[in-house]
């Protein structure tokens, strides 16, 4: 059982700054793959960035690539999401997501059902 709590959301204006921060509890130590997702209002829930264990691989949506950057301390089982330049169509309810599964080659890490594990969300909302 793996718990998760995300923390660091908030209103900024668009051209701002935020960072996410994503805590994992876990019985075991074990490796596991963390990423990011958001559900804007009335939308479905999409990849933001993912990242591997060893945090040597990270993998981007294409309309965050070049302003957001993940990365993860072990030590503390955190994972951090820096957004940079936001804009308004950033707003949404950000998720952390864990899965044991590594990335393989394969794309299931773009996938909401590709994740076991969840956190509750944090909102962040960009004003124009």
């Amino acid at each position: 059982q793996v718990q998760l709590e995300e923390s660091g959301g908030g209103l900024v204006q668009a051209g701002n700054s935020l960072r996410l921060s994503c805590a994992a509890s876990a019985r075991t130590t074990r490796s596991f793959t963390m990423g990011w997702f958001r559900q804007a209002p009335g939308k479905e829930r999409e990849f933001v960035a993912v990242i591997t264990w060893s945090g040597g691989s990270t993998y981007y949506a294409d309309s965050v690539k070049g302003r957001f950057t993940i990365s993860r301390d072990n030590a503390k089982n955190t994972v951090y999401l820096q957004m940079n330049s936001l804009k308004p169509e950033d707003t949404a309810v950000y998720y952390c997501a864990v899965d044991l599964k590594g990335i393989d080659g394969s794309t299931w890490y773009r996938s909401r059902y590709g994740y076991e594990y969840w956190g509750q969300g944090t909102q962040v909302t960009v004003s124009s």
